[in-house]
């Protein structure tokens, strides 16, 4: 990985590309993000970054969050992401903006998904549902069969069943930066990320760029 910044998710919208061809897009509000710890091999076992996104009030920071904020001379920050870079050109109090990409860049966009709460087994595994004729009576958005009867008389662990949806990691990959608003620490990315408008999504190098 070689550049990563953290940011939060605007909403969607479309562009027109140089052809007058509409291109949806998700807008993201990427940084400014301070620096506010580097990690390397002698001290911590390897190398790394650690960055903040988005002030905080003094009063909702914890003393000991405190206290390392005041080390590195840094404002308290909301979130604290940390990014192990190929190279490190970074001190702590740098800051990083959304012109570290630049339009036409491959990324993957990790985020947390919209909960959908209790979901049955057709919503969250898209089970196809039972015969709703011939006395199956009204179960017809059921799981059916869990397993055998007499051996081995028990429900695997890992069976897809109904529980709670949504809610979780989510990495969407190869996505296409649109466009860079460095002025405003604005990236357009092409296509829809994770997570619900207002939500922290991490925008970093695509792997199988």
């Amino acid at each position: 990985m070689k550049k990563a910044i953290i940011g939060k998710k605007i909403g969607m919208t479309q562009i027109f590309d140089e052809k007058g061809k509409v291109v949806p897009v998700t807008v993201v509000e990427a940084g400014p993000c301070a620096v506010t710890q580097v990690k390397t091999a002698e001290n911590d076992g390897y190398s790394a970054i650690q960055v903040g996104f988005g002030d905080q009030k003094a009063q909702r920071v914890s003393k000991p969050l405190m206290g390392h904020f005041k080390k590195g001379d840094v404002a308290p920050k909301k979130v604290l992401k940390e990014f192990r870079l190929d190279e490190i050109n970074y001190n702590v109090g740098d800051i990083i903006k959304a012109d570290v990409f630049a339009n036409g860049d491959k990324v993957d966009v990790t985020g947390t998904s919209k909960g959908k709460g209790y979901a049955g087994v057709i919503k969250r595994w898209n089970f196809q549902r039972l015969k709703e004729t011939h006395g199956s009576g009204p179960v017809a958005r059921h799981g059916g069969s869990l397993g055998a009867i007499s051996d081995p008389s028990r429900v695997f662990p890992g069976h897809k069943m109904a529980g709670h949806l949504g809610a979780e990691k989510v990495t969407v990959q190869n996505l296409v930066v649109v466009k860079v608003d460095a002025e405003n620490n604005l990236i357009a990315i092409k296509g829809a990320v994770p997570g619900p408008n207002g939500g922290i999504v991490v925008i970093r190098d695509s792997i199988k760029a």
